[in-house]
């Protein structure tokens, strides 16, 4: 959106796709590297399970999103279902929005739970081997501290934009529950352990200022029905700032 479409025509990869392309390949390296360090880990065999899950999912929804978000210079509205898109509406034969369905199928179902539900379990089995019984170990370094920010953001769209706001709390009151359990043997969490539990609960603050803030949009909240409204940013930019591109 914000670089010239002459530089990524609509029937080829954006500079978006790219990006994401590289966290498919980094990110699975990464998390690896991750469990490597953790004193506590999953069997092998479950973790290289996890991992081909999670490279999976994240492939599944860069094809689609890659797709969806390319539908906006057509006139696709986020913030409208699938058969509610004036563009979808006119397709003929009619079987073709069944197509596009199955794409937003793939894109925010199958592929956000193959994505996610290892992702989490990754960052939950490396926080179990992230605590100490020395309270010096128990500081977290200045560069630390400004990089919760940006980290604790990045959660944010993760759980919004993703739509796993149940899969986030979940393994946030695990991680709560983790805590208090270790606090009794006298461990505390390490600075590791502080920096991803104080990204969680600063994602947490994030989200309900999120939520508070759209509440009573209408229109939002026809999209995202229940008690549980957490809105996709991509819904609020085609419904409140679509002219921007």
């Amino acid at each position: 959106i914000i670089l010239p479409l002459e530089w990524f025509p609509l029937n080829k990869p954006s500079a978006g796709d790219y990006f994401h392309m590289a966290y498919n390949v980094i990110t699975p390296f990464l998390l690896l590297k991750l469990i490597e360090r953790s004193p506590k880990t999953l069997p092998r065999s479950m973790v290289y399970v996890s991992i081909i899950m999670f490279v999976m999912g994240a492939s599944i929804h860069l094809v689609g999103d890659s797709v969806n978000h390319r539908l906006i210079f057509s006139g696709y509205q986020h913030h409208l279902s699938v058969r509610e898109n004036p563009i979808i509406k006119n397709l003929k034969p009619e079987t073709l929005i069944d197509s596009f369905e199955l794409l937003y199928y793939y894109d925010e179902y199958l592929g956000h739970s193959m994505w996610y539900i290892p992702f989490f379990l990754i960052l939950f089995i490396y926080f179990t081997g992230c605590f100490t019984p020395v309270e010096e170990e128990s500081r977290m370094p200045v560069a630390a501290l400004l990089l919760m920010g940006p980290s604790s953001l990045y959660y944010w769209y993760l759980v919004t934009e993703g739509q796993i706001f149940i899969l986030y709390i979940f393994t946030f009151f695990a991680m709560m529950a983790l805590v208090m359990h270790q606090k009794r043997k006298g461990l505390v969490l390490d600075s590791n352990g502080l920096f991803l539990f104080y990204s969680f609960i600063i994602t947490l603050v994030l989200i309900a200022v999120w939520v508070v803030w759209l509440w009573n949009d209408k229109i939002l909240r026809k999209k995202y029905p229940g008690v549980i409204f957490t809105p996709e940013p991509w819904a609020f930019y085609t419904l409140h700032m679509n002219n921007l591109h």
